[in-house]
């Protein structure tokens, strides 16, 4: 009869020498070689996608006119990068997946309000986003931490926004019409 030597530390590993035990972290060396891989592959193929790629910056034709420095610095810390065309592509935004949310934030940024293609009449919105902590973006803030905006640069780009809303006649806050002519006294 043969005997099977056993160490001591297969006895308290279930009794066998490196059989079932041994064949189970192979497994899982397998399991998760192919796992690593099979994500490598998929990460590399989503480097094919084209959307995300090119970062444009088209060029400024009717700037923000900021009433002061201030406000401009915190409008440009906080809402340049997806509001104007002055955006600054860090490197991540040339990787997908994190292209592809970078490319849509600008893109969605800049259809909704655009501090390179001023219109006064974007201002309200983008007053009420703000007002409601909606902007900057959480996921932005994440990432860009001097983005966030504590209530004294809330408030003062809320201002400057506001008069520059009512500097260019937008916003619509309209003006008192005395109407000069009907329903008075006339004779």
């Amino acid at each position: 009869m043969t005997q099977s030597k056993s160490s001591p530390s297969s006895v308290a590993n279930g009794g066998e020498a490196d059989g079932a035990g041994g064949r189970r972290w192979a497994d899982v060396r397998v399991v998760v070689t192919r796992a690593v891989l099979v994500a490598a592959i998929i990460f590399g193929l989503m480097q094919l996608v084209p959307y995300g790629w090119w970062h444009d910056n088209p060029a400024v034709i009717r700037a923000a006119p900021w009433p002061d420095a201030a406000s401009e610095q915190i409008a440009r810390t906080s809402c340049y990068s997806c509001h104007s065309n002055e955006t600054e592509w860090p490197i991540y935004s040339y990787v997908a997946p994190m292209s592809w949310l970078v490319r849509y934030d600008v893109e969605r940024g800049r259809d909704e309000l655009n501090f390179s293609d001023w219109d006064s009449g974007d201002a309200d919105d983008a007053i009420d986003m703000i007002e409601e902590g909606n902007m900057p973006l959480d996921r932005y803030v994440m990432i860009h931490r001097d983005a966030r905006l504590d209530d004294t640069e809330r408030d003062t780009l809320i201002a400057a926004l506001e008069a520059m809303s009512d500097e260019d006649g937008g916003g619509g806050h309209g003006g008192d019409d005395d109407g000069g002519g009907h329903g008075g006294d006339d004779d």
